[in-house]
């Protein structure tokens, strides 16, 4: 989520480290999960001059026509000198490289960012509100998610997860053998990262679970390598609840910081080595899990929000801020009201593996069976003692002076649209992403009369080691669509025509990006092949239109889930909106954000405006059936 610093960014004279275990090299098993790993294309670099004329196109909506006129020349200026000199030393490199991108995508988007991670960076997911209340019925849910994610870790261990398929087509499944065992590290230049797969020695075997800012660790294995059950996780949990019923010191609030103020107190840290041992602790640790307070007597509505906050920022040291690992690639949070979800720090994956995790927790937790056999040899959960010196107490209190501030910077709206989903938009032969899509084009151009560069998720996993590249929804075919929509001289069949013309172009684009054919990466790839030469950053880079293009007022994302969910992440730039959906069978679920600094944007009235552009498409297409292209 960390796009627009893809503008101002250079690539670091070092790279950041992405440690496995104590090895450089990562072994797999030997299940169906990586059958057909090393049989998956590299990813493909784009043709030079397919990127460009496709680039020309997509600034045309943003640009003025003396704007693009100039980017014209600069466009083929640099199709001349230096792009073909570029092109060829980003072939060079994928000739080289398993995948040419995902290393510098991987420092870039993520490691070198210096802003906090959470809210920049770290999504947060949304599960459906539970019928509980109370800690001892908090407790028991915790133990039912702990021993699902457990039953989830299980397959990924063994290598026994399907490969999943987009379009008929096997995907990377790398991804899903990241986010567990893993953990981001603060350097104050750069950050590293560490994981500890089942493969390397001596693999994670406890979880680490924080209540009211305390610590603790506790071993998820009995000596025989059996998983406890849910009533002993619940009674290890009841326990660990019982002990900390103080609030300590908010140590997790540092996780909140800007990463070099954190990596420096980081370092005053672990120059304890008792409390390194104890960091140790918490980066290899399986995930986290967040026991939470909770704020009853709660409207629906406000229940939402809260939910949206806890997720993507624990809501301020006073509530929960505090009681987090931002670091961490896991954490689940739970609360004695109902509220339950995760936060996932972003460096090694993406949303869907995410999203299948959580579906298959979700569906665990609903099943009632019966209880297992206990495993024997059972250890109590260890609490870890930090000790934290006047220099590092003062520290946290800087900490969440910074995080009062930066938390309230932010407003998170959750919406659900029931007057249809994605049955709909199947029934029109029209693909249900590109409609939403399409739809959201129509709510921001109703808002503002103007339409902006708009950045959606596209899942490069059809490639080995695969990451993401941009589907530009905001076209000249969604803009002239657009422009029409509202126009009372046209007809609704020619709104109509319009409409679908805009969502199969979308559709075409996208297409073409997950197949290795998108422009965004490759444009970057260029500029960092550029600087890694010691070349000057082209003029095509440095164009004010490309500025224009990269700032991404809408960054969206879907992530589609079978249980009632849904993510929530902040905006990329000061003046636009973070907005993620769900799209189920006959609803929608969708989280937007926007930075409470700018005047001009509302998380509310863009939700609001979505939801109407659902109710306008739905009648027009319902009244031109016969539209056609």
């Amino acid at each position: 989520m960390t796009m627009s610093l893809l503008i101002k960014n250079t690539l670091s004279p070092r790279a950041g480290k992405v440690l496995v275990g104590m090895s450089s090299k990562m072994r797999r098993p030997s299940g169906r999960m990586f059958s057909i790993q090393d049989s998956l294309p590299r990813l493909p670099v784009p043709q030079l001059d397919v990127t460009l004329q496709k680039y020309l196109r997509c600034i045309t909506p943003l640009c003025t026509a003396e704007e693009f006129k100039k980017t014209q020349k600069i466009v083929e200026e640099f199709r001349r000198d230096p792009g073909p000199k570029l092109q060829q030393l980003l072939e060079q490199r994928a000739q080289k490289n398993i995948n040419w991108l995902s290393d510098w995508w991987k420092n870039l988007a993520y490691l070198e960012v210096r802003s906090p991670v959470p809210i920049n960076s770290n999504p947060g997911v949304i599960f459906p509100r539970q019928n509980y209340s109370g800690t001892d019925s908090m407790i028991t849910y915790a133990a039912k998610i702990v021993s699902g994610a457990l039953d989830y870790k299980k397959m990924i261990d063994s290598g026994d997860l399907p490969v999943e398929q987009l379009g008929g087509k096997p995907l990377c499944m790398m991804q899903y053998y990241q986010i567990l065992n893993g953990c981001r590290i603060p350097g104050e230049k750069i950050d590293s990262h560490v994981c500890f797969p089942p493969t390397s020695e001596n693999p994670p075997r406890h979880i680490i679970v924080i209540h009211n800012n305390q610590f603790f660790s506790l071993d998820v294995h009995s000596s025989d390598g059996k998983l406890l059950n849910e009533d002993q996780l619940r009674n290890q949990l009841k326990n660990i609840v019982n002990q900390s019923q103080q609030v300590a010191p908010a140590l997790g609030i540092l996780t909140m910081w800007d990463r070099p103020s954190w990596a420096k107190t980081y370092n005053k840290i672990i120059q304890d080595k008792h409390n390194k041992k104890l960091m140790e602790d918490i980066q290899r640790s399986i995930f986290v899990l967040c026991l939470d307070k909770s704020r009853p007597d709660l409207s629906q509505e406000e229940a939402r929000i809260f939910a949206a906050e806890q997720m993507l920022h624990g809501g301020g040291s006073q509530l929960n801020s505090a009681n987090r690992w931002f670091d961490k690639t896991l954490q689940f949070m739970i609360g004695s009201e109902g509220t339950s979800g995760l936060n996932y720090e972003h460096t090694t994956a993406e949303g869907p593996p995410i999203a299948a995790m959580m579906d298959h927790i979700l569906t665990y937790c609903e099943k009632n069976t019966g209880p297992s056999s206990p495993a024997g040899g059972m250890s109590d959960a260890r609490k870890l003692d930090f000790t934290l010196n006047n220099d590092i107490l003062d520290d946290i209190e800087k900490a969440k002076e910074a995080t009062e501030k930066f938390i309230h910077s932010v407003s998170v709206r959750v919406f659900t649209y029931s007057g249809y989903g994605k049955n709909f938009p199947k029934t029109q032969k029209l693909s249900p992403d590109a409609y939403i899509q399409t739809a959201l084009q129509l709510a921001y151009f109703r808002l503002y009369g103007k339409t902006c560069a708009t950045y959606e998720s596209a899942s490069l996993r059809r490639f080995q080691l695969g990451r993401t590249d941009t589907i530009r929804s905001c076209s000249i075919d969604s803009l002239n669509f657009t422009r029409a929509m509202d126009d009372s001289s046209l007809t609704n069949s020619v709104k109509a025509d319009l409409f679908r013309q805009a969502v199969l172009a979308h559709r075409k684009y996208t297409d073409e990006t997950i197949n290795g054919r998108g422009i965004d990466r490759h444009l970057l790839g260029l500029k960092l092949s550029a600087l890694e030469a010691n070349l000057d950053v082209p003029e095509l880079h440095k164009d004010p239109s490309y500025s224009q293009a990269f700032h991404f007022k809408l960054s969206t994302s879907q992530v589609a889930t079978h249980h009632e969910g849904v993510m929530v992440f902040g905006p990329v730039v000061p003046d636009g909106y973070g907005l993620c959906y769900n799209p189920q069978e006959t609803k929608i679920h969708f989280g937007v954000s926007t930075y409470t600094s700018c005047p001009d944007t509302d998380s509310n009235k863009l939700g609001v405006a979505l939801m109407k552009s659902f109710d306008d498409l739905r009648d027009l297409l319902a009244s031109t059936p016969q539209a056609k292209l």
